[in-house]
């Protein structure tokens, strides 16, 4: 008889960027956008954004517990680091609601509503005025 593994979902998403995080209990292997990784700095080059994109489970404690499937995409690598982080304090909340009131107190359970300014017609940028001349 097979026994059945839970995964936990959440969908994290930060300006442009989408993250559909998968956990479920294991050894702590992470997989990004079909591709495991020893560790995450291999996809995201920087490790601050490493840091932040799995600072939910370093916040829980829960480091090496879970197996991690992430697909992300869209937006730039800071933006997907930060929809990871959604996504898995989200999945994480789905897992154990113990950890909802932690996670909440750090601020991790909330969307960052930034977005880029649409650029407006007779400007450079979307505040950005044509340089004035007098002559």
């Amino acid at each position: 008889m097979a026994v059945e593994v839970v995964n936990y979902h959440g969908v994290g998403r930060r300006k442009t960027a989408v993250a559909r995080v998968y956990i479920r209990p294991g050894s702590g292997k992470v997989k990004i956008n079909g591709k495991e990784y020893e560790d995450p700095i291999g996809y995201f080059h920087v490790q601050s954004f490493v840091r932040h994109a799995f600072e939910p489970l370093e916040v829980t404690g829960t480091q090496g517990q879970f197996d991690i499937t992430i697909n992300v995409s869209g937006g730039g690598l800071s933006g997907q680091a930060g929809a990871v982080r959604l996504g898995l304090a989200r999945a994480l909340v789905a897992y154990s609601e113990d950890y909802r009131k932690i996670l909440r107190d750090k601020g991790m359970l909330t969307r960052d509503a930034r977005m880029v300014e649409r650029k407006k017609y007779g400007l450079k940028k979307a505040r950005r005025a044509p340089q004035f001349s007098k002559r």
